[in-house]
């Protein structure tokens, strides 16, 4: 996979949780919008994803479904230009999830990150189920039914992405070998002789059988010191170990988005969690106020006690919105207490309500014509599906699961 190419696709979704806020439009709808003008992209409502942490209060997630929607319409993302759908009404995501779960080690599925991290961190949930082991899985079917090639995540979610390219690879080699591929690479292990053979064979089961990276590593080393095999013998048996033969499956790379660096009104990530956000359709009023209330230095008590901006959170609002010269006047007002804290806010205040207003605009126009909301997903689903009815064709064939 080499630098931008226009035909490349993207693939990316978001589970529903209702009206977005600010962190949501700065760290991922942004990105979306300057997505869809470069390569063909697929944008999804992942419902299914959502019931694996959610499956008690199931029912929250149909309102929070169209809500979500109408703040991307609204932030920009064009069905024009993307296809967007949702999760469930594409069933061929849950038949690949299916089917590559019969090939998927279980030790791949329990040393994903963010399995423990999740379990951690929901304690109070009960995530001792089937799906929420098997999601990273799902994901990975949600991207590999588009033959996206191209998945923007932040750096946590890198693994999930890696977890899918060994997905692929593991079923290309398994279901997309060449006539004969076993064979010639039976043939290429005998001439490495029988010491090196037997290293050989144990590296490939460590990998395939366990998914132990370091084996890949070590037999790629192994392969290289080989001065009895043809350079097309070692590219054979590498891709034996890897998963090579004909591609039925694309492996993704992960396209590295920036963190989003949009902090909530305490100063900490914004988030519905910690009570600090803003969202897109948030009454004007309720902005104003939330904004002229927000914490600023503990140690400015007074009007006259200058203060220290890289402790305040206002501050990080001033490094997203303000030009140089707002933020050289706010350093030097704070500081110097020639400025109040209702001064310094006023600038973000205007900003915020400048970027929020356009989007409000075109949800109120959305939220007047649901028909045309409920039409955009109906139309982007039938697109989705088509794709990937004509993806699952090809793994059923290769699986030799086409009866007729």
């Amino acid at each position: 996979m080499g630098g931008l190419n226009v035909n490349s696709r993207v693939l990316s979704g978001m589970r529903p949780t209702g009206c977005l806020h600010l962190g949501h439009y700065h760290g991922v709808l942004k990105n979306w919008v300057q997505l869809q003008q470069q390569f063909d992209c697929f944008f999804f409502v992942a419902d299914w994803h959502a019931l694996t942490t959610h499956y008690e209060d199931s029912g929250i997630i149909a309102d929070s479904v169209w809500d979500m929607v109408i703040d991307w319409l609204a932030a920009g993302v064009n069905p024009g230009a993307a296809q967007l759908f949702i999760q469930s009404h594409v069933p061929e995501h849950a038949e690949l999830h299916l089917l590559l779960s019969m090939v998927t080690p279980l030790g791949w599925l329990e040393r994903v990150p963010s399995y423990k991290d999740q379990q951690e961190k929901l304690r109070e949930r009960d995530l001792a189920t089937y799906g929420f082991l098997g999601y990273p899985l799902l994901q990975s079917a949600d991207i590999l039914i588009y033959g996206a090639d191209k998945v923007p995540v932040g750096e946590d979610q890198v693994a999930h992405v890696e977890l899918t390219r060994e997905v692929a690879r593991r079923f290309n080699h398994i279901y997309g070998r060449e006539p004969g591929y076993e064979e010639a690479a039976e043939a290429a292990i005998k001439k490495m002789g029988k010491k090196n053979a037997r290293m050989y064979r144990d590296l490939l089961k460590r990998y395939q059988e366990q998914g132990d990276h370091e084996a890949i590593e070590v037999a790629r080393a192994l392969l290289a010191e080989q001065q009895n095999l043809a350079i097309s013998d070692c590219e054979r048996l590498l891709g034996y170990l890897e998963g090579g033969g004909r591609m039925i499956l694309t492996e993704p790379e992960a396209l590295l988005t920036p963190a989003s660096r949009m902090p909530g009104l305490d100063g900490q990530k914004m988030s519905k969690s910690y009570g600090n956000t803003i969202t897109l359709r948030e009454n004007p009023e309720d902005v104003r106020e939330k904004l002229r209330t927000m914490p600023t230095d503990p140690a400015r008590v007074r009007r006259t006690d200058p203060g220290n901006p890289d402790i305040c959170p206002v501050w990080q609002l001033h490094g997203i919105y303000s030009a140089d010269e707002v933020k050289d006047w706010v350093r030097e007002g704070c500081t110097s207490a020639g400025i109040g804290c209702l001064d310094c806010k006023q600038p973000i205040i205007e900003s915020v309500l400048a970027e929020l207003l356009p989007i409000q605009e075109r949800a109120s126009e959305f939220e007047q014509d649901p028909g045309r909301v409920r039409a955009i997903i109906r139309e982007g689903s039938e697109a989705a599906r088509d794709v990937a009815r004509e993806t699952l064709d090809e793994v059923r064939q290769a699986m030799g699961l086409k009866y007729t």
